[in-house]
């Protein structure tokens, strides 16, 4: 354990940090497995408008630094080929 003042102060922050991290990256995955569920169901325009509110999630974590921005460009370029494949 850390011995400074300073020291255990970052170990706090980083845990609230942490915290939040995780809970924006949870928030992202589920909104991206119930798409996929749309998606497997073959519901076209749920699939559609759940797409735009994953878009978001996904540009949010990206904006806060929770994932990469190439990571989150992938993602969002996988589930459109799904959607345009499923439309097709």
């Amino acid at each position: 354990m850390a011995n400074l003042k300073s020291a255990i102060k970052r170990v706090g922050v980083n845990q609230k940090k942490h915290a939040l991290n995780q809970s924006v990256k949870s928030d992202m995955r589920t909104q991206i497995k119930q798409l996929e569920q749309l998606i497997q169901a073959n519901d076209i325009e749920s699939a559609k408008d759940a797409y735009n509110k994953t878009v978001r999630k996904i540009d949010k974590a990206v904006q806060k630094g929770v994932i990469h921005q190439n990571s989150g460009n992938r993602q969002k370029t996988r589930l459109a080929s799904k959607i345009n494949q499923m439309g097709a």
